[in-house]
């Protein structure tokens, strides 16, 4: 395959979001390189293939990352064995002239996504006005419409308010409550009791406010401040929720898949069992 004729998809962020929709857009078939910041602040990091920004090669679900020069993303794409992480410093992704551009950084505004990025501009969720900003828009909020497709329009507003789970809201994102940097006594997937210490910020506890399991806590290399969402703790308690890509995500894949497949930009390319420990 020559280089100039790769049907590369770029994806921006590499967060768990944006995992989910590498997942699909890979075991379909398409090269892609994924951008990120030097210092990632997502929190569940153990199923962010942004994580290759810290520990290099890094692995989701059968799939590995590896972070690698902005000069060789393009190689190691073509290989179709490894996602290449680069840093997305001065939009020098644009050198690699990709086909199909996805947004899936979730800024909840338009950072600097143009309509004249790529002949397919793709963004996830509110911030985006598809025949806009870009020619679609996924669908990010929980609810009957997750991961559909946008062709005019706006996806949903965010709500500020994480999706309930067992009743719990707000209170299962843990937050920062000063600035510093994140010391966790803890790992991702360990079961706390409420009240059980989870990390210091400085002389400050961090402590469990319920009965859950530690789905993820942000990078001790970040520096975080104030209100800064730092964790995520799960109180359904199942261990292997915490190491897997959510359906929100997989949904969210799904979606950017479709409109792939819709805009007939790139060529249709299928799954050919190259990765017998993933699932679809």
């Amino acid at each position: 395959m020559k280089l100039a004729n790769v049907p590369l998809v770029v994806i921006r962020g590499a967060g768990d979001l944006a995992s989910g929709v590498a997942y699909r857009l890979f075991l379909a078939g398409y090269p892609i390189v994924m951008t990120e910041l030097e210092c990632p602040t997502f929190v569940r990091r153990m199923v962010c293939f942004g994580n290759a920004m810290y520990e290099s090669p890094f692995t989701v679900e059968g799939i590995t990352a590896r972070k690698i020069d902005i000069h060789s993303a393009l190689w190691l794409a073509v290989q179709e064995r490894e996602i290449p992480i680069v840093l997305d410093a001065e939009q020098s992704w644009r050198d690699l002239s990709p086909q199909v551009i996805v947004d899936a950084r979730m800024a909840k505004h338009n950072i600097d996504t143009s309509y004249e990025d790529a002949p397919l501009v793709i963004a996830l969720g509110p911030g985006f006005e598809a025949g806009q900003d870009c020619h679609a828009v996924i669908e990010t909020n929980r609810g009957h419409y997750l991961g559909r497709v946008i062709w005019r329009g706006c996806a949903e507003p965010n709500t500020g308010t994480p999706g309930a789970v067992m009743g719990h809201t707000q209170g299962r994102v843990l937050r920062a409550p000063k600035d510093g940097f994140v010391s966790s006594v803890v790992n991702i997937g360990d079961w706390l009791e409420a009240n059980e210490l989870i990390a210091m910020i400085d002389d400050v506890e961090i402590r469990a406010p319920f009965d859950g399991r530690l789905r993820g806590i942000i990078h001790p290399s970040v520096h975080v401040v104030k209100g800064m969402k730092i964790g995520d703790l799960d109180p359904r308690g199942i261990r292997e929720h915490c190491f897997t890509i959510s359906d929100k995500s997989l949904a969210i894949g799904g979606g950017v898949l479709m409109a792939v497949l819709q805009s007939g930009i790139l060529p249709y390319r299928h799954f050919i069992g190259r990765f017998n420990d993933a699932t679809s």
